[in-house]
């Protein structure tokens, strides 16, 4: 990624994150871990963290359902042209470096 790519998507990160803090049911802890920005701005991957892990798929569903609004919040806070469409996915590299840290206490 550029230098802008990842300004970017570190800023998105931040106000992601800012803005579950916000909205969450509080049935879950959501993270936003990481972000990742296409080379044209327009689609932006975030990558999330649920507390109980047995809560993945409602709380993927609900940011999911929480895209259009977190556009909308986004929007004043980020000085750019067009505000990338949102995609959230459960950030798998995180997951597998969990479970070699709990591996490693075991040993």
């Amino acid at each position: 990624m550029t230098l802008r790519q990842d300004k970017v998507a570190e800023v998105l990160r931040v106000l992601g994150s800012e803005f579950l803090s916000r909205v969450s049911n509080r049935t879950s802890l959501i993270t936003i871990t990481r972000a990742d920005v296409s080379r044209d701005m327009k689609k932006a991957t975030l990558y999330v963290t649920v507390y109980p892990e047995t809560e993945e798929e409602n709380a993927l569903n609900f940011v999911k359902r929480n895209r259009s609004d977190l556009r909308d919040y986004v929007k004043p806070k980020l000085s750019m042209k067009s505000i990338p469409f949102f995609d959230f996915v459960i950030d798998e590299g995180e997951k597998n470096r969990q479970h070699l840290d709990e591996l490693s206490h075991d040993l």
